[in-house]
């Protein structure tokens, strides 16, 4: 993003950089850098906490207003508590009779539907395979992996997309059957923010 934001500047379009990791926002220089030591994935922070996003923004378009190069710390730092693998409780089988990966991803509907419900519709499954068709577009990837050509394994639209929604399906699931970080709500022990040491 840094070599993009050059690309822009030169056109005279302002940016700002956010980065969560320090060498690379560094080296690449950006015209305007904001470093957030936040784990990857989370470039505003804390996941369901918009006043604490809000901040991060406020800090990065305060950089617009700086006439040289500048690189800037975000005031706060947040763990990679990487450590703590997410995991969840899967449905116990249902139908014997189908693959174990069709049968898993029907279990798991009304966990999606709660967890899309929880983001409040923002993200899921649904931009080329509907919810519902989840269990179908990964009966046809099985398919594919048991030798039927591509083209004629019955994907619901092209691959890349359709696996797309699949991931999602599956992200949005855990949402709701996960207890911690990626809920809104309190950050748990262990994960909490910390501010920086004064310098």
């Amino acid at each position: 993003m840094s070599t993009l934001a050059h690309v822009f500047e030169a056109e005279g379009i302002a940016t700002v950089a956010l980065g969560s990791i320090r060498k690379q926002i560094e080296s690449s220089s950006p015209p305007r850098g904001l470093w957030c030591d936040f784990p990857l994935g989370r470039p505003l922070g804390k996941p369901g906490d918009p006043e604490f996003q809000h901040r991060v923004l406020k800090a990065a378009f305060s950089l617009l207003n700086a006439t040289e190069p500048v690189f800037v710390e975000f005031d706060e730092s947040i763990p990679d508590v990487g450590d703590t693998m997410l995991t969840c409780s899967l449905p116990p089988r249902n139908d014997p009779d189908v693959h174990p990966a069709i049968d898993e991803a029907r279990g798991l509907l009304p966990a999606y539907s709660r967890g899309a419900k929880m983001s409040g519709g923002r993200f899921g499954a649904g931009r080329v395979v509907a919810a519902e068709d989840i269990p179908s577009a990964i009966e046809a990837f099985i398919r594919v992996s048991e030798g039927t050509p591509w083209a004629d394994a019955g994907i619901p639209g092209l691959p890349m997309r359709v696996s797309h929604d699949i991931r999602s399906y599956y992200e949005t699931a855990a949402l709701a059957m996960v207890d911690h970080a990626l809920l809104p709500g309190p950050v748990p022990a262990g994960s909490s923010t910390r501010p920086k040491p004064a310098k």
